[in-house]
């Protein structure tokens, strides 16, 4: 059940738990936790986590008789436990109660987005008709990073005695969250201390087992009312606890308040974790004052995101927004993190960094640019390991991971479990070379759309150069087709990893592939022209870049090899060739097929041979470029590419792809607003719904997919809109779908502040705060327009 501002559970489905875990994580783009009940701990239903932002440690385990080495985000100790029990005057005290316990009479969980918090209702009887209603309000505070915070409150009905509350902290946790992991070595914790303070306060250290990260976490535990006794401390090696009874009767209300900080290591300014979280879960404000202070910053957040569209769409698109600020917020800004897949949700994909920041950034980039730039941060300060890992491979230049964690290097696993056959498999994934077009794109979409100059022309051209020089080092000259190509390489669809038969991974001329290289080239010999002098000379000395590179980047941009087929642009070259799938018969027998590699494995065979794809590929480069740039593209390349060529590329891959990523929906939802609009909002429908409704098949009980989130942001406000940031101006070619003809979202663009854009009745309304140091330009239809700042107009849609 969802309102306009809460995404509510009513009753209790403990099949449903791990889920609504996930959906229910509270964060702050420094730490989150899932939204695990307090009274129950970790196994079969429950999955509590609480992980810190670029907090990673590296294991050894034994897979299929092989030593690999697997990195992982750390769930960290457990700071929500807090049971209880009933304890009436006249009968010994009860069980301790939990909602998988018989005593359950009603259930229901609220998370309020506007506000951040996870509220919980619950009602318990026991055999003598006593019952006890506990309301529990949680945040994760999001002025302050370190601390969260617990209220619950307990009410009586029909007995009079104490209720009995256990809160702490539990440090014997392991990283178990995903069960295609749980037979790899999990223990990331080691060295653990536990201690009291200030009465009542209690703590608990460890640290990670090789990274050798700090992690201190405090929990003050304090009883409102008359009559309650302060909280005893009980420490053992791996738990801190405080227990403490509350008095309770008909009409009296008890509440209990437990007030958490978490530090690491990682903090700057800080003598030492442990002193930090003590320190500050002490001095924190009482319940009231905190709740007050975490609202105000949530308020502020979402003015700076804005973005209204009405119905249940709208509704959808609020909680991605909400998960997405909560794995990077303004906070991220002081992080050296990248963009984690599946949030700060849970363990899927380990906590990794993919290409989902080419999802992520450009929604940021017009929101909160300083956290894009953070971001693309992160990326810079691990060149050194892409370029290592480039010169190791042979290559100049940078390979930046498809996986990355903590220091830059390859996390990609060197196999992977099959759960439908059982079967440990290669996994060549690490061959998706294309990340490193994802980050030079991300680069260049940055500073189009804040003016960063500064980045540009330092961080940002470093890394589009280094980029640059590893794809031409990798492109080989045919003379027989008299174009360059790029071997050995995995696109965007990961079903197909190698040729039938082939003895070696990797593919040939994968169009995704080589043509965001060559518009990386293009990019990269564009900077070479506009830098300042400068800046030109000391950049170009300290990487060595000669003339002769740049006169090789420019012949490769030109001549880049795009393989086609019977009148549609090849997916690879030799794609045309594969068998065709019975994509009737596979789904009469199997019903979803989403993940058809795993079913193609169980039955000895392999989506190597066909015509199928994962998700989307070559339909990838109507998401990334305009079609006027994209065909600018292809004719720098010496290939046409009109209306018809694209439509009946986008028509062919439509019919062979099974869309076994989240990703799939959104970018085919993308495409079709421009190619096919009627059908954009069946696809469209699917990215809102993916986490929600868990249509991947127990995926999202893992963690959100949060470039899937992000991107659904991104095509109402992009997408939707058609809107660029380029030339000092905004660029708008509105395609509104029907079911997503009206909506307004509020940008930061250069200078400008807070400009509120609206669509509605096939019309286009722009404010620009009186603010704004300059007049904005807006381009639409072929014709400029100019916003003074503190006025705001009205442009009808061209061809509506």
């Amino acid at each position: 059940m969802t309102g306009d501002w809460t995404w509510s559970y009513e009753g209790y489905e403990p099949a449903e738990e791990r889920l609504r875990e996930t959906l229910c994580t509270l964060g702050n783009g420094y730490f989150a936790t899932r939204g695990a009940a307090s009274e129950t701990p970790a196994g079969p239903t429950h999955g509590p986590g609480t992980y810190a932002a670029g907090c990673y440690n590296r294991l050894a385990s034994t897979v299929a008789d092989r030593r690999v080495e697997h990195e992982d985000m750390v769930n960290l100790p457990n700071w929500l436990p807090l049971r209880y029990r009933m304890c009436p005057a006249d009968a010994p005290p009860g069980p301790w109660l939990t909602p998988d316990g018989g005593q359950l009479v009603e259930h229901r969980q609220t998370l309020d987005l506007r506000h951040g918090t996870l509220t919980r209702w619950t009602v318990y009887a026991d055999d003598d008709g006593r019952r006890l209603s506990v309301t529990q309000c949680r945040l994760v505070h999001m002025g302050d990073p370190h601390l969260a915070a617990l209220r619950t409150s307990f009410t009586a009905d029909g007995w009079t005695g104490g209720v009995e509350v256990v809160a702490g902290i539990d440090g014997d946790v392991r990283n178990t969250g995903v069960e295609r992991y749980r037979d790899l070595a999990n223990r990331h914790l080691t060295g653990w201390a536990t201690g009291s303070e200030q009465d009542d306060t209690v703590w608990l250290g460890c640290r990670t087992v090789t990274s050798d990260i700090r992690i201190a976490l405090a929990a003050r535990t304090r009883a409102a009312g008359p009559g309650s006794a302060k909280p005893r401390a009980c420490l053992t090696a791996r738990r801190a606890r405080q227990g403490l009874t509350l008095p309770v009767g008909p009409g009296t209300d008890a509440v209990v308040d437990k007030t958490v900080a978490l530090y690491t290591s990682h903090d700057p300014a800080i003598g030492n974790a442990v002193s930090a979280a003590v320190r500050a879960a002490h001095q924190a404000p009482e319940f009231p004052l905190l709740l007050a202070a975490h609202r105000r910053a949530w308020e502020h957040l979402w003015q700076q995101t804005k973005l209204e569209v009405p119905g249940e769409a709208g509704r959808i698109l609020r909680l991605h927004l909400f998960h997405v600020l909560q794995t990077l917020s303004p906070h991220s800004a002081e992080l050296d993190v990248g963009v984690p897949a599946r949030g700060l949700h849970g363990e899927a994909y380990r906590g990794h960094v993919f290409w989902d920041e080419l999802f992520v950034l450009p929604f940021l980039n017009l929101h909160l640019p300083e956290v894009s730039r953070a971001l693309l941060g992160y990326r810079h300060r691990r060149l050194s390991a892409a370029c290592r890992s480039a010169r190791e491979a042979g290559r100049a230049g940078a390979m930046y991971p498809w996986q990355s964690g903590s220091d830059g290097r390859e996390e990609a696993p060197e196999v992977h479990l099959n759960p439908r056959s059982g079967r440990w498999l290669p996994d060549h994934s690490r061959l998706q070379h294309h990340v490193g077009s994802a980050i030079a794109y991300n680069v260049w979409q940055y500073c189009q759309a804040s003016g960063d100059t500064e980045f540009l022309h330092t961080k940002g051209a470093e890394m589009v150069l280094e980029i640059a020089r590893f794809w031409a080092a990798g492109s080989v000259w045919d003379p027989a087709l008299g174009r360059y190509r790029i071997r050995g390489v995995v696109g965007p669809d990961e079903y197909h990893d190698g040729y039938p038969a082939a003895t070696e991974p990797g593919l040939d001329d994968n169009t995704y592939t080589n043509v965001t290289a060559a518009w990386v080239l293009r990019r990269a010999l564009e900077l070479c022209h506009t830098l300042p002098e400068t800046r030109r000379q000391q950049l170009f000395e300290r990487i060595r870049l000669g003339p002769d590179e740049r006169e090789r980047w420019e012949d490769i941009a030109h001549r880049l090899h795009v393989p086609h087929h019977r009148g549609v642009i090849s997916q690879f070259a030799g794609y045309g060739d594969l068998a065709e799938l019975d994509w009737e018969g596979y789904r009469k027998r199997y019903g979803d097929i989403r993940r058809l590699d795993r079913i193609l494995e169980a039955e000895d065979d392999t989506p190597n041979r066909y015509q199928a794809s994962k998700q989307a590929d070559v339909l990838m480069l109507g998401y990334l470029f305009s079609p006027a740039e994209l065909a600018g593209v292809f004719r720098q390349l010496g290939y046409p590419l009109d209306d018809d060529i694209w439509h009946t590329t986008v028509d062919y891959y439509l019919r062979r792809t099974s869309h076994g990523s989240t990703l799939s929906a959104l970018v085919h939802a993308w495409v079709l607003a421009r190619a096919r609009r009627a059908d954009a909002w069946t696809y469209c429908e699917e990215a809102l719904t993916g986490d929600v409704a868990d249509l991947q098949g127990g995926t999202t009980a893992e963690g959100i997919h949060l470039g899937a989130m992000a991107g659904t942001l991104d095509l109402v406000q992009r997408g939707m809109t058609g809107l660029e940031t380029r030339d000092g101006a905004l660029w708008l070619a509105p395609a509104p779908i029907p079911q997503l003809s009206e909506f307004g979202v509020r940008l930061r663009y250069l200078r400008h502040w807070d400009i509120d854009l609206h669509i509605r009745a096939k019309q286009v309304y722009l404010a620009v705060p009186e603010s704004g140091h300059a007049p904005l330009r807006v381009k639409l239809g072929g014709h400029t327009f100019t916003v003074a700042p503190g006025t705001s107009c009205r442009l009808d849609l061209p061809g509506m």
